[in-house]
């Protein structure tokens, strides 16, 4: 539709799309900025013991180095699943002091796993699978997890978030770990637009400085477990607030 601006004939659509790149490029994301914050505040939240660092970050730095770290942060992950950190802190200790690796988990059985990682959610099937992922993993990678993506995905129970995750807590390799907490604050933000955590990840890897890839997931799990939650979130206590649009939030403290 062509309109008369000024005494100047412009196309309403080309125009409107020049007025829309102008203003993204006004508003580029701050990723320097706002990691540089979440990181003081984290550090700062840490320090004064006022909360926990993620379950399956805490469980890694409790493992060394490789192929027993590697076998821990998986196992915790999966056990991580629908799970809140507490329970996920302690069932992976209990679980991991009795199978520190494959042949030993094999040998308890799965009802003894079960035993073991109660009071994690869908326990049960998460003992089942972590059978079948000790017997593939003896069977075709020496007992040993994989530093692979594919071969983690063709894991039993194993989706992009626990191999992402693995990937980068394990063998400190880049990939970019996407759970409900990174999905809903990437969004609320409105540093990306995505209907799920797997596209949630497309973007992000699009637009985000490879040197925040194996940071994000730790740093924003804690800020959502304790800022930015699902519903009513502590947006006066936001240290990111000046880099978020708050799209969805019709509550907050």
């Amino acid at each position: 539709m062509i309109h008369k601006v000024r005494g100047v004939c412009v196309v309403r659509g080309k125009r409107w799309r020049s007025q829309m790149d102008k203003k993204a490029k006004a508003t580029k994301t701050d990723w320097g900025g706002i990691f540089k914050s979440l990181e003081a505040w984290r550090k700062t939240i840490l320090s004064a013991t006022l909360a926990e660092d993620t379950a399956v970050t805490t469980i890694a730095s409790e493992h060394g180095e490789e192929p027993a770290k590697a076998w821990a942060v998986l196992v915790s992950t999966i056990l991580s699943l629908r799970t809140k950190d507490e329970v996920t802190r302690v069932a992976s200790r209990r679980l991991l002091s009795k199978a520190p690796d494959p042949s030993r988990l094999l040998a308890l059985g799965v009802e003894e796993i079960s035993r073991l990682a109660y009071p994690a959610g869908f326990y049960r099937t998460k003992a089942a699978n972590l059978m079948k992922i000790a017997s593939l993993l003896l069977e075709k990678y020496s007992g040993q997890v994989p530093a692979d993506m594919d071969a983690l995905l063709s894991l039993p129970g194993v989706g992009r978030k626990t191999a992402n995750l693995v990937i980068t807590e394990a063998f400190d390799m880049y990939g970019i770990c996407v759970d409900i907490h990174v999905h809903r604050i990437c969004n609320r933000a409105g540093w990306v637009r995505a209907p799920d955590p797997e596209k949630t990840e497309t973007a992000l890897r699009e637009k985000l400085p490879k040197r925040y890839w194996k940071k994000i997931n730790r740093i924003l799990v804690l800020y959502g477990q304790n800022i930015c939650r699902p519903t009513s979130p502590f947006c006066s206590r936001c240290v990111i607030s000046g880099h978020c649009h708050r799209r969805g939030v019709e509550r907050s403290r």
